[in-house]
């Protein structure tokens, strides 16, 4: 797509600030088709240069937070030489702060995690997750997020991978012949998003499950049944009303991305459709 432009996240710890700070970037653009590509644990030059190589020629900016000196002289070096657009998170404001207190800096990349209500909060959305796990216990209601979809649709590393940015999420499969929780036609419809995957591939991947399980791939993995699973799919998510993301192609971040930004416009829509009424 034309408009696509690549945010490119390099640190030399996890990358988590900068990556809020590409979510916060994004939020502005709306009319434009975002991917943010993380480079965590740079931890010698040659990994600076492979990051910023990557972008050579593309619609891309390099967002970095790295506290080494001469990997972030390297970063903006080689972004020049590259003649890719790039962004300092973390050494202006680090001079400024030295200059300023005539302190220096202990420069030490990558603190132990702040034990903070943020920190507690993604550890309780992970194991929300994991307990509300394909359809299990009765934990809609209190889900930030709902997927639905056919098995094997990406919908539990997607479920964990939200339960990590802080988002409790609980899936819902849809299985052939069997109609879905009945408190899934009761709560919050903005908080539901369809999951489905190109019939192929889907069949693709539960062949190879099925050989490593050393099961019959008959009634699981058979591409005509995964048609009609395809269309009760479908079916229901026309029923529900809700989006839905074909993830045949894409990145569990991208997704999970895509997630959050079309659960949150709805629930702003909804809200201001109710402040109207």
């Amino acid at each position: 797509m034309s408009d696509l432009v690549e945010l490119h996240v390099v640190s030399d710890s996890t990358g988590e600030t900068a990556a809020k700070f590409a979510k916060a970037v994004e939020e502005q653009f709306p009319d434009l088709e975002f991917d943010v590509i993380r480079h965590p644990r740079i931890t010698n030059v040659d990994d600076v240069q492979l990051a910023a190589a990557r972008a050579r020629g593309r619609r891309a900016v390099f967002l970095y937070t790295i506290v080494e000196p001469r990997f972030r002289e390297a970063m903006r070096d080689v972004c020049k030489r590259y003649k890719v657009h790039y962004c300092d998170l973390l050494g202006h404001p680090i001079d400024a702060v030295t200059r300023v207190s005539g302190s220096p800096a202990r420069m030490e990349p990558g603190a132990g995690p702040v034990l903070d209500s943020a920190y507690f909060k993604r550890i309780a959305a992970i194991e929300f997750a994991v307990r509300f796990d394909d359809g299990l216990g009765h934990g809609l209601h209190e889900a930030d997020i709902v997927l639905v979809g056919v098995s094997r649709s990406s919908k539990t590393p997607l479920s964990i991978y939200l339960g990590y940015l802080g988002y409790k999420t609980a899936n819902v499969p849809i299985v052939r012949g069997i109609e879905p929780p009945k408190e899934l036609w009761e709560i919050e419809p903005a908080k539901i998003v369809g999951v489905t995957m190109e019939a192929e591939a889907l069949h693709e991947i539960r062949t190879e499950r099925a050989r490593h399980m050393r099961g019959s791939k008959r009634g699981y993995a058979e591409l005509l049944e995964i048609y009609e699973e395809l269309d009760q799919a479908e079916a229901i998510h026309r029923r529900l009303g809700c989006p839905v993301i074909e993830v045949s192609n894409l990145a569990i971040e991208e997704t999970a991305h895509r997630i959050i930004r079309l659960v949150e416009q709805r629930r702003l829509e909804a809200a201001a459709a109710a402040a109207r009424a």
